[in-house]
């Protein structure tokens, strides 16, 4: 790197669109500034939030602009009062700007944490975003008790396989939906004690089956709509409905009557990114997610790898809701 800086490759989009409108490009990366780190990429994580940038449902700060908000990799320099990190650290983040499409690209050190030795570039760039989420679920939005029991939608998924495990070692009784019944076979392998194929039986039937009529004590759900409606009705008295996206039909309106008191019930629209901003909290769940991943206690299952040119494809296969696991993106670097 020179001292104007390098040049890299991003994934960025010039328009508001579908997978259709991202371009593969050389950008130039300039020196990172005070409080910042510049990173490597090895591995970038593909979220679904990502799809929601592209399309424009939240706006990206400026166009034309690169996608991603979370990698993994190693750090090249640093910025005037960076004292955590050096060069040659490993270290993963979810972080704002956006940008983590990209081979090389600069974030502040705030929202970066060290990467243990022990756990690859592959599963944090898969699991540090949808880790640290599953964290907030079950520390601060709705910790669970033992003997709970809880119905977590697309058990299959990245968010769904590492909240099932981490629910499970709660001591919660985990009953998970999928579509398939391949994925059932990892949702089982993954934490699941009871499986809903939703695509043969309605989950809402599923759960009163499985719970002889009682219903669960907490919702996971990222679809929105009608099944956000449905899921209500799952819960029991003083159960909590947690929504962690859209992917359906969008976020519903929900009457204040309809949670009670009759059959009083709490619906939360939590945001990992107000989560992480309090460092103190950052690092404590850090810590907490990786040393779990470390000692095998959380296993991470990375469902797709594409070349970072190749990351409309990764979209494409969100967007059909056939993939299990995570997906990442890996940037090939010159040189």
């Amino acid at each position: 790197m020179t001292d104007d800086g390098t040049t890299t490759h991003a994934v960025r989009i010039h328009r508001y669109g579908g997978p259709e409108e991202m371009r593969y490009e050389r950008v130039e990366v300039p020196p990172p500034g005070d409080g910042e780190v510049q990173i490597r990429h090895r591995t970038v994580g593909v979220n679904y939030l990502d799809t929601y940038h592209c399309r424009g449902v939240f706006p990206l700060p400026q166009l034309p602009g690169a996608l991603g908000v979370e990698g993994a990799g190693e750090v090249v320099a640093v910025g005037a009062g960076v004292k955590a990190f050096a060069a040659g650290d490993r270290v993963t983040y979810i972080g704002r700007p956006i940008g983590s499409y990209a081979g090389v690209r600069n974030i502040a050190a705030d929202y970066v944490l060290p990467l243990p030795d022990n756990v690859t570039f592959e599963q944090a760039g898969a699991a540090t975003l949808q880790g640290l989420t599953a964290h907030m679920l079950l520390r601060r939005v709705a910790p669970l008790g033992n003997r709970d029991t809880v119905l977590v939608h697309a058990a299959a998924g990245g968010l769904g396989s590492l909240l099932c495990q981490w629910a499970r070692l709660e001591g919660a009784r985990v009953i998970g939906t999928v579509g398939s019944e391949e994925k059932a076979r990892l949702a089982l392998d993954r934490g699941c004690d009871d499986i809903i194929l939703y695509r043969e039986e309605p989950f809402v039937d599923g759960v009163r089956r499985l719970t002889d009529g009682e219903g669960v004590d907490a919702v996971y759900e990222g679809l929105g709509g009608e099944v956000f409606h449905q899921s209500l009705t799952c819960l029991k008295a003083f159960g909590h409905l947690i929504n962690l996206g859209q992917v359906a039909e969008g976020l519903p309106t929900v009457n204040l009557a309809d949670l009670g008191p009759a059959n009083p019930r709490t619906v939360s629209v939590p945001g990992v990114f107000a989560y992480v901003a309090c460092r103190q909290r950052l690092e404590a769940a850090g810590r907490e997610l990786f040393d779990l991943i470390s000692r095998g206690m959380l296993r991470v299952h990375v469902g797709g790898s594409y070349p970072l040119q190749e990351a409309a494809a990764a979209h494409q296969a969100l967007k059909g809701r056939e993939t299990s696991g995570s997906l990442i993106l890996w940037p090939e670097h010159e040189g």
